[in-house]
């Protein structure tokens, strides 16, 4: 994995003037087994700033991929609004075409957009070597490692040129190490090129180590249980007491998420959109 500076640390800069996301109340239910309900979403209500990282975490089947289709437009809430600037979903798999390289892959999104292959595959080159990609433009995605096939699915969703973001559990799939490597690098890519971004993970550390905001859902039918302000200075270090207090405090914000939900949770059932993700990756 490339090697880069690390900048000193910085403290929090509020860099967001007007809101470039807003939910409110907003409901959704998708048709379930034996003709039951799933209630994905319940009154669920929030903004996220022009410029601003939030996190959104919560237990499995609370509908936060459900949340970001809606914000990207793929859904329509049954109740309520949801208000965004153009978005772009990031979906849990890399989904890079194995018959096209890595160049090809990240390019796609300039494709759909009827952008020529010579000038979608330049510009897309032009980014390799700042994101840690230089000399794999040719491989193709069963010969990257996990954490590079998700920093050409991160460049395929960047270059869709769209100015939020949704980032669903990108690095869930990794190992531990290379989980860490890619939060590092997620960080230091949004430096410098910013977007709105809002990054769903079950990782609540995670969430603090990367957000400026952290959202706290509940078990399904998902409602916000609690918003953390995350006012520390980047980097941010696994250890420091800033931290570790924040995760601290998100983890007891999701046991009482739960305890508060006793005796409504949904029956188990597939998690919704997963047949819109593919034609989300090309934006």
């Amino acid at each position: 994995m490339a090697t880069e500076l690390k900048s000193r640390a910085q403290p929090p800069v509020r860099r967001v003037r007007e809101r470039a996301i807003a939910v409110q109340e907003a409901e959704r239910s998708f048709a379930g087994a034996h003709g039951v309900a799933v209630h994905a979403l319940s009154g669920l209500s929030l903004h996220v700033q022009r410029g601003e990282l939030l996190a959104v975490v919560g237990p499995s089947g609370c509908g936060k991929t459900t949340l970001l289709e809606l914000i990207c437009g793929l859904q329509a809430p049954d109740a309520g609004s949801v208000q965004s600037e153009p978005a772009v979903l990031m979906p849990q798999r890399d989904l890079l075409l194995p018959w096209l390289d890595a160049l090809d892959n990240a390019a796609l999104a300039l494709r759909v957009a009827h952008v020529p292959r010579a000038q979608a595959r330049e510009r897309a080159a032009s980014l390799f070597e700042e994101l840690g990609l230089a000399g794999f433009e040719r491989a193709r995605p069963a010969t990257l490692s996990g954490g590079m096939r998700q920093r050409v699915a991160f460049l395929r969703t960047l270059l869709a040129g769209k100015p939020v973001l949704c980032l669903d559990e990108p690095f869930g799939a990794l190992d531990a190490i290379t989980r860490a490597e890619m939060q590092d690098w997620l960080g230091r890519a949004l430096q410098r090129e910013p977007r709105t971004v809002v990054l769903v993970t079950h990782d609540v550390e995670e969430a603090v180590l990367l957000a400026d905001r952290v959202v706290v859902l509940s078990p399904r039918p998902g409602s916000v249980v609690e918003e953390l302000e995350v006012a520390l200075p980047r980097p941010r270090l696994r250890t420091d007491a800033g931290t570790i207090a924040l995760r601290e405090r998100a983890l007891a914000a999701l046991a009482r998420g739960s305890r508060g939900s006793h005796g409504r949770h949904e029956p188990p059932g597939p998690e919704p959109g997963q047949a819109t993700q593919a034609r989300a990756a090309a934006g």
